[in-house]
C-alpha cells in the first residue's frame, strides 16, 4: 500500500522539478499501437455511457412522473440515488480494482451496469426504479478506477495524454446528455433514456474481453483472503450517504425539513470524523490518508473539489438562470450549456496534448482567471448583445476554464503514485461529484429563500468566483509541478 512507501511522491515531485523524464516530449515521441487506440475506444465507450446516464435521465423526469403516476420529489429521487450510489461505491471500486484486477473490475462493472439499465427501462413503479438506480451506480462507479488503471498500466509513456483525454469525454456525454434525452423523450419515451445502455453495454462485453488484456491484481493481494475493510465501508457510507440526503433536503425544502437536515448533517459529521480515524489507524484502509490529505494530494482535490464539481454543478443551473432572469424559453436555455461544453472539450483536448510543455500549475491558474470572468459576465446584465448571446458568451468562458483544468487536475495526483491510479482516479471523482452535489444545494437553497430568484443567482455566481479567487489560485501554488513525460 501507499503508505509503506515514504518519500515516493517527494522524491517523484523533485525528479519533476529537475526536468526528469522529458524523453516524452523528444524527437521520437512514443507511438500509440492499433492495439492501444482499440483499448482506448473500448474504455472511452464505457465512460461515456456512465456519463451520459449522469445527466440523460434529467430529461426524463417529467416524462417518468407520469409515466409512474408519482410525484416530483419521488421522480427526483432517481438522480439523486444515481449519485448516492457511485459516491458509496467508489472507494471500494477502487480499492477492488487494486486487489482483483482492472480487467475483472471493468467488465463486472459493464454487466451490473447493462442489466441494471435493462431493468430500470422496465420498472413498473418508482420506488423499484430508485433501487435499481442505486444498484447501476455501484456498476457505473467502477468504470473510472478500472478505466485509469488499464490506461496507465497500457500507455506506457503516453498514458499522462490518454488520461489527460478522459475530460473531454465525460463533458462530451454530459454535454450531449441533454440533448439525446430530449430526444429520446420526444419520440419514445422515459423508458429510452435507460434501455439505449443495453445494446452499448452488450457490444463492450466481448469487445473488453478481446482488447483489454487480463491483468494481475496488485501487490498486496493476498490480503484479499482477510477480506475488505468493512468498517470503513460502513462508516464512509453512513457519513456520505447522510451528507447527500441533507444537501439533497437543503436544496428542495430547507424551511420544511430543518429537523431532518440537522439530524442528517449532524450523522454526516460523526460518519465522516470515525472514517477519518478509522483509516488513520487501520492495517489496510479503504482509502488511504496521503490520498485525501497527503503532501500534494490534499491541493490537487480542493481543485477537483472547486474546479470539477463545484464550477461544473453551478453552470448545471444556468438554463434556470436564463429562464427566470431573461425569460429564455426551455430549448434556449438548455442549448446554452453546448456552448461551455464546446469551449471545454476543445479545450481539454488541446490542454491534454500541451501539458508535458505547459505542466500542472499553469493550466490552472489560466483556469482561474476563465471561470471568474465567465461567472462574472453570467451575474452582469447583457452589454452590446442579446441576452442568449451574453450567456453564450459568459457559458463558453467558463467551458473554457475547465477543459484547461481538466487534464492538469488529473494528472496531477497520477503523477505522485501511478501504481494507486485507481483509488486516486475514486478519490477525484468523489470529489467532483461531492462538490457538484453540495454547490447545487447550496445555491437552491439561497435562490428559494430570495424574494428576487434570479437577482439571487446572480449574487450565486459572483459568490463563486470570489471564491476561486480567495480558495482556488492560493491553492495551485501547493500542486506539485511537473513536465515531461512520467
Amino acid at each position: 500500500m501507499v503508505d509503506t512507501q515514504p518519500g515516493v511522491a517527494d522524491e517523484d515531485e523533485e525528479r519533476a522539478g529537475s526536468g526528469a523524464g522529458d524523453a516524452g516530449d523528444g524527437p521520437n515521441p512514443p507511438k500509440i499501437t492499433a492495439r492501444q487506440v482499440a483499448l482506448f475506444a473500448v474504455v472511452a465507450v464505457a465512460l461515456l455511457m456512465s456519463t451520459l446516464d449522469m445527466t440523460i435521465v434529467a430529461t426524463a423526469l417529467e416524462s417518468l412522473q407520469r409515466g409512474l403516476d408519482t410525484s416530483v420529489a419521488w421522480a427526483g429521487w432517481t438522480i439523486t440515488a444515481y449519485s448516492l450510489g457511485m459516491v458509496l461505491m467508489l472507494p471500494l471500486s477502487g480499492k477492488l480494482t487494486d486487489r482483483l484486477g482492472a480487467r475483472k473490475v471493468f467488465l463486472v462493472s459493464i454487466i451490473v451496469f447493462t442489466s441494471t439499465s435493462l431493468l430500470c427501462g422496465l420498472a413498473t413503479g418508482i420506488h423499484e426504479l430508485i433501487v435499481l438506480r442505486f444498484v447501476q451506480a455501484l456498476g457505473g462507479a467502477g468504470f473510472t478506477p478500472s478505466a485509469t488503471r488499464i490506461v496507465v498500466a497500457h500507455f506506457g509513456a503516453a498514458r499522462d495524454k490518454a488520461v489527460g483525454l478522459f475530460g473531454t469525454l465525460f463533458t462530451s456525454g454530459a454535454m450531449i446528455g441533454p440533448l439525446l434525452g430530449g430526444v429520446i423523450v420526444s419520440g419514445w419515451s422515459w423508458r429510452g433514456v435507460f434501455l439505449v445502455n443495453v445494446p452499448l453495454g452488450l457490444i463492450l462485453v466481448p469487445l473488453c474481453l478481446r482488447f483489454i488484456p487480463a491483468d494481475s491484481p496488485g501487490r498486496d493481494a493476498p490480503v484479499v483472503r482477510s477480506g475488505l475493510d468493512l468498517p470503513g465501508v460502513g462508516l464512509a457510507a453512513v457519513g456520505l450517504a447522510a451528507a447527500m440526503v441533507a444537501a439533497s433536503l437543503l436544496g428542495e425544502s430547507p424551511s420544511e425539513a430543518i429537523a431532518a437536515i440537522a439530524g442528517c448533517a449532524v450523522l454526516a459529521v460523526a460518519g465522516l470524523w470515525g472514517f477519518g480515524r478509522h483509516v488513520r489507524n487501520a492495517d489496510d484502509p479503504l482509502i488511504a490518508p496521503r490520498l485525501i490529505a497527503g503532501r500534494g494530494f490534499a491541493a490537487v482535490n480542493v481543485i477537483n473539489v472547486l474546479y470539477a464539481g463545484g464550477a461544473i454543478g453551478l453552470m448545471a443551473l444556468v438554463p434556470l438562470y436564463a429562464t427566470t432572469r431573461y425569460g429564455i424559453d426551455a430549448f434556449g436555455s438548455g442549448t446554452l450549456l453546448a456552448a461551455e461544453g464546446v469551449a471545454a472539450v476543445t479545450l481539454s483536448t488541446l490542454g491534454a496534448l500541451a501539458l508535458r510543455r505547459t505542466g500542472y500549475r499553469l493550466p490552472l491558474y489560466v483556469t482561474a482567471v476563465f471561470v471568474v470572468l465567465g461567472m462574472v459576465a453570467l451575474a452582469m446584465p447583457p452589454q452590446g448583445m442579446s441576452a442568449y448571446a451574453w450567456l453564450a458568451c459568459g457559458a463558453a468562458l467558463v467551458g473554457v476554464g475547465l477543459g484547461i483544468a481538466s487534464p492538469a487536475s488529473r494528472n496531477a495526483g497520477l503523477q505522485l503514485l501511478p501504481d494507486q491510479a485507481a483509488p486516486i482516479a475514486a478519490v477525484r471523482t468523489i470529489g467532483l461529484q461531492l462538490g457538484s452535489i453540495m454547490t447545487v444545494s447550496v445555491a437552491t437553497a439561497v435562490i428559494e429563500a430570495a424574494s428576487n430568484p434570479s437577482i439571487a443567482q446572480a449574487w450565486v455566481f459572483v459568490a463563486f468566483a470570489a471564491l476561486t479567487v480567495c480558495i482556488g489560485v492560493p491553492t495551485v501554488r501547493r500542486i506539485p509541478e511537473h513536465r515531461g513525460s512520467w
